[in-house]
């Protein structure tokens, strides 16, 4: 099949202009969210100086503002100290693409590899309506991240990069470790970060570097699925191929068994992995609304 043939099937090839179709999804959300909590979604900085947060009382020194003079510690030790408050910058939300080959594929609606594009697309129209840096990834050893960006210019950059990733699967893919990898070198303390993967691609990350990173840092894993996957044919499920065609008898107790152990196994696998690093998980099947996992992205820790 032609590359053009692919392009004219919608649901088996993303498209940029598909993933830039979802920007009213996710601004109308983050509007909501925005008018019940009033702020700007902020980080706090490392470094120290007048801000929102609090982060300590000091020595005071001359050429200190007065206003933020700590009497309270002040006056219990006797020597003049002066407040001191955690600076903040725009947070940075990180989307971390899966592109194992289990993901190009699909019997409802779309493809998972197509619902993964779609989601991470809404991911970053959300977290550049809410003022936040957006950055992309996946794991090739070879090709640079996308650099953080805000606004417009920051979530096209990450919608095109979705488009190429999730057309095909990748001839140099090195697997969901390799993009964690990469994750975990620029994550903050107070970044976000959502992780489009298959359940198995998840379960094959070491528990460390999931709970490494869920440590500082609010995260949500999407675990893509089929219907098929979840819930089989009772009787025969046919498959083609390019020598011809093969018949799966589901009939079968035994078979519908190792059915289950194929596809719920994992996938249960990856979320008690991820619960134990602290570590958000939801399921999202490709032929369930591609906003629907949005509320708990909104959430974060709470």
């Amino acid at each position: 099949m032609k590359a053009a043939d692919l392009d004219a099937m919608p649901g088996i090839r993303p498209s940029l202009r598909e993933l830039v179709a979802l920007r009213p999804l996710a601004r109308q959300r983050s509007d909501v969210r925005r008018a019940r909590t009033g702020v700007r979604a902020l980080a706090p900085s490392p470094q120290r100086g007048q801000g929102m947060e609090y982060a300590e009382s000091r020595d005071y020194v001359a050429g200190d503002d007065a206003r933020y003079i700590d009497w309270r510690v002040t006056a219990r030790t006797g020597r003049p100290h002066t407040k001191t408050f955690q600076r903040e910058r725009e947070r940075l939300t990180l989307i971390v693409a899966d592109t194992a080959a289990a993901l190009y594929f699909g019997t409802r609606v779309r493809f998972k590899s197509t619902q993964a594009a779609r989601a991470g697309a809404i991911a970053a129209w959300s977290a550049a309506a809410g003022g936040d840096r957006i950055a992309a990834l996946r794991g090739a050893t070879r090709e640079a991240p996308v650099a953080p960006g805000s606004g417009l210019h920051g979530a096209l950059r990450v919608l095109h990069a979705l488009a190429q990733w999730y057309a095909t699967p990748p001839a140099d893919d090195a697997g969901l470790g390799v993009a964690m990898d990469h994750a975990r070198r620029l994550l903050r303390p107070g970044a976000r970060f959502v992780v489009l993967a298959d359940a198995a691609s998840v379960a094959a990350v070491p528990a460390r570097h999931w709970a490494a990173v869920g440590a500082h840092c609010d995260g949500l894993v999407l675990l893509l699925d089929d219907p098929v996957e979840r819930v089989p044919p009772r009787a025969r499920l046919g498959f083609a191929h390019a020598g011809g065609r093969i018949d799966l008898d589901l009939s079968a107790g035994a078979q519908r068994a190792r059915w289950r152990d194929t596809f719920e196994g994992p996938r249960d696998a990856a979320v008690q992995h991820l619960r134990r690093a602290g570590i958000g998980v939801e399921s999202l099947s490709s032929d369930a609304a591609s906003d629907a996992w949005l509320p708990a992205f909104a959430r974060g820790r709470k």
